[in-house]
């Protein structure tokens, strides 16, 4: 092992980067909007391929 390791644990922002859980479900709010916004799409894309079928 080398001389200069340096312990991680000693890194005050490796730590707090380490404790803070706050970010993972602010991602998982955006993506449930995402999956809303695609499935609209896809209803109106098939309303407008119906329409222009039978209509």
């Amino acid at each position: 092992m080398a001389e200069n390791y340096t312990d991680p644990s000693g890194n005050t922002e490796a730590f707090r980067a380490f404790v803070d859980t706050e970010a993972a479900p602010a991602e998982a709010t955006s993506r449930t909007g995402l999956i809303i916004g695609a499935a609209v799409v896809a209803a109106v894309l098939l309303a407008l391929a119906t329409w222009l079928a039978f209509g």
